[in-house]
């Protein structure tokens, strides 16, 4: 694999990354429940700590790393905000949300991990998918309780 197609791979899951870590920040702002706000806050950091793994590793291999997110990230932001402004800080709405885009991150990982990758940049990627299939399946598992909350 030529080391611009890895720069290009990177750079996607730097995006990804910035999207979660600005869609964390948002949930974070938007929640009034004050347990899942700190929640969504580590979160976001944690995206942060890959955006700058990614970072480095984009340069190791003679790039720059992307500096913006995503359009559908940007969307994905907007949507949760106008959802939590019409269900006043629902939290299952939030989650909800969150869950959609942890869903995309994994994708994300996962179709990066098909590429032929060096070994060490391989290692580092499925370290990273795994953090965020835990964030998705945390997120989903809060979301559920949320709803079942909500319906009773």
């Amino acid at each position: 694999m030529s080391n611009d197609r890895i720069i290009d791979v990177l750079n996607g899951l730097i995006e990804i990354s910035r999207d979660g870590a600005k869609g964390f920040r948002t949930c974070a702002e938007d929640t009034d429940d004050a347990a899942l706000k700190p929640y969504f806050e580590n979160r976001a950091q944690s995206c942060e700590n890959a955006i700058r793994e990614l970072s480095g590793e984009v340069r190791r291999y003679g790039g720059d790393p992307d500096t913006g997110g995503t359009v559908t990230g940007a969307l994905h932001r907007a949507w949760v905000d106008l959802k939590t402004a019409l269900a006043s800080g629902n939290s299952f709405e939030v989650l909800e949300e969150c869950e959609r885009g942890e869903a995309a991150a994994v994708i994300a990982y996962e179709n990066a991990l098909r590429e032929e990758l060096p070994g060490n940049l391989r290692a580092l990627l499925e370290l990273q998918c795994d953090g965020a299939k835990r964030n998705h399946d945390r997120v989903r598992q809060l979301r559920d309780t949320a709803r079942h909350t909500s319906l009773t």
